[in-house]
């Protein structure tokens, strides 16, 4: 692990603390799973962006899955 050296306002660093406290862990810790839980978000963002950048380009036609009704199984039976 490296250590690193950031800039943060005080109410933010307050509010950190805090949660950091609630959640029995270290500032550091909570900073860490906040950054990866960002770049997590980002990840599927830009995934869900690319899905709906693909059905832009090539949208569902009428009938389509049309075939795909009669394997539909919602356990009512």
């Amino acid at each position: 692990m490296k250590t690193i050296q950031m800039t943060i306002d005080e109410p933010l660093l307050k509010a950190v603390d805090k949660a950091s406290r609630v959640r029995k862990t270290s500032r550091s810790a909570f900073i860490r799973e906040a950054v990866e839980a960002a770049l997590h978000r980002q990840a599927v963002e830009a995934l869900e962006a690319r899905h709906a950048e693909g059905y832009r380009r090539q949208p569902v036609q009428s009938g389509e899955f049309d075939h795909w009704l009669g394997e539909q199984d919602w356990g009512l039976a």
